[in-house]
């Protein structure tokens, strides 16, 4: 049936991040990816990247996220995002902003790039240096958003909410909007890489996520930028209790870059690419659902047995498996993962208890 369903279409990879190196210049306590001053000799070459790109355009037209460590470390980064857009696939770029000159800021411009998204982890620089290790790189990173929109690349801000910067959410609003970016996407803290370590020091308790879900959902009714909540999938659950609360109906946008479909995509519409060709259901979530080296994008994307898992919320346990709010939500797979070592689990930083569940 799953088969069937993904022959059928209804599960089409809407974004894939691709982690083109591990090479990154900073030291960001809450890497993902466990960042390295120098790449790593096992990444995937040029000539299997243009490969894992005919694959992907040969049955899906995906927004592709090249990101790392940062991608600028890769000499051939115009190359691959040049050879994705002739492909006609949407490229975007994640870069930490503090590489970007006007020379690369004019090669992400030529190589078809539609949108570069900068990580800011704090409103100043004392707090955004801090957590990314490395002094000047809250100036640079805003030096690289302004080059890259004087060539007319739109730019997004990325940042991960943590009691670091909890104080400081509105105030990295307001900068967003001072930097006139397209977008402001806020990420919960997911426990992987990095994360691990400082996941005891930082991590938000679930009804303080809560509150800010509910307040960035406020602000979205109310302002033109393009703002998303991102590995927070109950924030799909509060615009809809929200909505319902003013008699409002939801209509996501179901496409492009400001896409706003359900909570967890992973495996269901997201998949990662690491550098070295393993596929996981999403970035945070150290999964291998397949191998680039051995097998193709489509045969991994539709015939995984793990992202079959993923695409039945019936299985889902716990308290997620019996809310009503199941398909909008599904609670974050990676952080359950992370939490209990079962991927099916419930999410354990949510507050709601569904209907029915006495608790």
């Amino acid at each position: 049936m799953n088969h069937m369903m993904l022959k059928g279409g209804e599960f089409v990879p809407r974004l894939i991040f691709w982690e083109l190196t591990e090479g990154c210049n900073l030291k960001c306590i809450h890497c993902r990816a466990t960042a390295q001053p120098t790449r790593n000799e096992e990444e995937l070459s040029t000539e299997e990247a243009f490969r894992i790109i005919d694959e992907i355009a040969s049955f899906a037209k995906p927004i592709l996220v090249l990101t790392g460590g940062e991608p600028l470390y890769r000499p051939d980064i115009f190359e691959i995002a040049s050879y994705a857009t002739s492909k006609g696939i949407h490229v975007a770029l994640a870069s930490n902003g503090t590489l970007i000159n006007e020379e690369i800021a004019v090669k992400v411009k030529e190589a078809g790039v539609q949108r570069v998204s900068i990580s800011l982890d704090g409103s100043c620089a004392a707090t955004h240096d801090g957590f990314r290790g490395i002094p000047g790189s809250f100036d640079a990173a805003l030096r690289g958003a302004a080059q890259l929109q004087k060539q007319g690349v739109p730019v997004q801000f990325n940042t991960t909410i943590t009691k670091h910067n909890i104080d400081e959410v509105k105030d990295i609003f307001q900068l967003a909007l001072d930097q006139k970016v397209v977008a402001l996407h806020l990420f919960m803290l997911v426990p992987v890489g990095c994360g691990v370590q400082i996941a005891d020091d930082q991590m938000l308790p679930a009804d303080q996520y809560e509150e800010v879900l509910g307040w960035f959902y406020e602000q979205s009714r109310t302002t033109s930028l393009e703002i998303k909540a991102t590995c927070a999938p109950h924030y799909y659950r509060i615009m809809r209790q929200k909505a319902k609360e003013r008699g409002e109906r939801i209509t996501p946008v179901t496409h492009g870059m400001a896409a706003m479909t359900k909570g967890c995509l992973a495996g269901t519409g997201v998949c990662f690419i690491s550098h070295k060709g393993k596929v996981q259901p999403c970035g945070y979530l150290p999964m291998e659902a397949g191998n680039l080296k051995k097998q193709s994008v489509q045969e991994v994307w539709e015939e995984s047995p793990l992202f079959q898992q993923l695409r039945n919320p019936s299985l889902l346990e716990g308290k997620c498996g019996v809310c009503e709010f199941i398909n909008v939500c599904s609670g974050c797979r990676a952080r359950a993962f992370s939490e209990t070592g079962n991927v099916l689990a419930e999410e354990p930083y949510c507050i709601y208890q569904p209907q029915g569940v006495v608790g």
